[in-house]
């Protein structure tokens, strides 16, 4: 499971936005958000950096933890 920080998110739209985000690079990733503490859990193969590409350019502040 990776971590991260993601600035930015502040509804569920936004929650919505990242979760696709990461699926539209593995369809298959487990996805988890928690809004209040800012964080996105993903369980994927993807590299890290796979992951923070696809978050910010979603148009999100994005720091592995």
């Amino acid at each position: 499971m990776q971590v991260f920080t993601v600035q930015g998110m502040t509804c569920g739209h936004c929650v919505k936005a990242v979760t696709r985000a990461v699926l539209a690079q593995d369809a298959e990733a487990k996805v988890e958000v928690d809004l209040g503490q800012k964080q996105v859990k993903v369980k994927s193969e993807l590299p890290t950096e796979d992951i923070l590409t696809a978050i910010r350019e979603g148009g999100y502040a994005a720091e592995a933890v």
